[in-house]
């Protein structure tokens, strides 16, 4: 193995086990922290967990064993993925998992960029832009979790870590010597890049590091540090059946994707932590709903909401606990519908993804064609027969992402 990458989510990992796979590396993309370190001959493995939002002694023990589990089976160098607007609060995850994963390698430094300009996320003097706009001043400022209101990912990630926390300016990415840059400094670098060309530089300038951090874009550099030729992804044969998309992210670009889709005349139930908790609407209910809809575009069944309701959610029910009500709802009913024979799934938030796959007894996904920047098909094997997934952070996407995603496959 060449390259061992631990993500915070599932929806971040296939995002990077794609961008690794255009690179030219074989990837296998494994959910959870695996059991035993064979992976075959996999160049890079891609670790999916569910440690962006959980405490910080659970995200760095998940984190520190997947690391571990990666250097048994032979990788030469790890990447720790994040969320390219650095989803996280003023306590961690990023900081506390960066320094543990140092302490693991036995090393001083490493870089920390979540740029990914193919889809609006640039880092420039340091500060994060989604689109034209400072991360402060995106729809990530309501993020019902993880709300954004700092775009200085110096100031963020130094009240994070326990080490220095610099900055590395786009005038010295572009100049000569990153690489000695790179070696040089104690503590964790900020990296700005604004395009492609900014990270294929960073990429080719880390090859002696032992440890990387970032977004999907940040890595599109490192397969060439050994020896690999970018090409397409593999062709991958896909089973024919029903379809449903599930919905649980309430980011802006998901709930513009919910409103084009019914505006299509998709059948659609909206669902919510309080009509699930008080039984208002039930798992047999959406099962229902999507075994019997019509033949055409694939029911939805989808929980986003405006801010204002998901805070008014959270205060009713506990800010964990509201999200924690419907990934639940969605993971038992992916399991029943499995059964009905629905084996293609689109599906929209990080959480909800994670919650799903682990509905379906998934454990390991193959990466097909891209759907939009950052999100492509992937085909997993399960007891029932091969399944269809297309997994979709919530701010990813365009607008007719959902119609986009099944006619691909159709």
């Amino acid at each position: 193995m060449k390259l061992g990458a631990i993500a915070d989510d599932l929806t971040g990992a296939t995002d990077l086990s794609l961008i690794l796979s255009r690179a030219g590396f074989s990837v296998l993309q494994v959910v959870g922290v695996p059991d035993a370190a064979d992976f075959g001959s996999a160049d890079a493995v891609v670790v999916s967990l569910k440690s962006r939002t959980a405490s910080v002694e659970d995200a760095v023990n998940q984190s520190v064993a997947a690391a571990s589990a990666l250097r048994a089976a032979g990788a030469q160098q790890l990447y720790f993925k994040y969320c390219s607007t650095f989803d996280s609060t003023d306590q961690g995850n990023i900081g506390p998992v960066t320094d543990a994963l140092l302490d693991l390698l036995g090393v001083s430094g490493t870089i920390a960029c979540p740029a990914f300009p193919a889809n609006g996320r640039t880092v420039y003097q340091g500060h994060l832009f989604v689109g034209d706009r400072l991360l402060s001043e995106s729809s990530m400022r309501d993020h019902p979790l993880t709300p954004m209101r700092d775009p200085d990912l110096v100031r963020v990630l130094g009240r994070q870590s326990n080490r220095p926390v610099s900055l590395i300016p786009i005038a010295n990415v572009r100049a000569d010597g990153l690489s000695d840059r790179f070696n040089e400094f104690d503590g964790i670098a900020i990296v700005d890049a604004v395009d492609d060309g900014d990270l294929l530089r960073i990429g080719k300038a880390a090859a002696n590091l032992k440890l990387v951090t970032g977004g999907s874009g940040a890595a599109m550099g490192l397969p060439a540090n050994f020896g690999a030729v970018a090409g397409n992804t593999p062709s991958l044969t896909w089973p024919s059946g029903k379809a449903v998309v599930l919905v649980g992210s309430c980011s802006k670009a998901t709930l513009g994707q919910v409103d084009h889709y019914k505006a299509l005349g998709a059948p659609a139930l909206a669902i919510d932590p309080s009509s699930i908790s008080s039984g208002a609407v039930t798992i047999e209910d959406a099962e229902a709903f999507v075994v019997q809809s019509p033949v055409g575009l694939p029911p939805l069944i989808y929980s986003s909401a405006t801010p204002e309701s998901v805070a008014a959610q959270q205060r009713q029910l506990g800010q964990m606990a509201a999200g924690e009500i419907v990934e639940r709802f969605h993971a038992a009913l992916a399991g029943r519908l499995l059964a009905h024979g629905f084996n293609r799934f689109i599906v929209a938030g990080g959480e909800t993804s994670g919650a799903v796959v682990g509905g379906l007894g998934v454990n390991a996904l193959q990466i097909g064609p891209e759907i939009d920047p950052g999100v492509p098909w992937t085909r997993a094997v399960t007891s029932q027969g091969p399944l269809a997934l297309a997994l979709k952070s919530g701010n990813f996407g365009t607008v007719d992402f959902f119609s986009k995603a099944w006619k691909l496959l159709v």
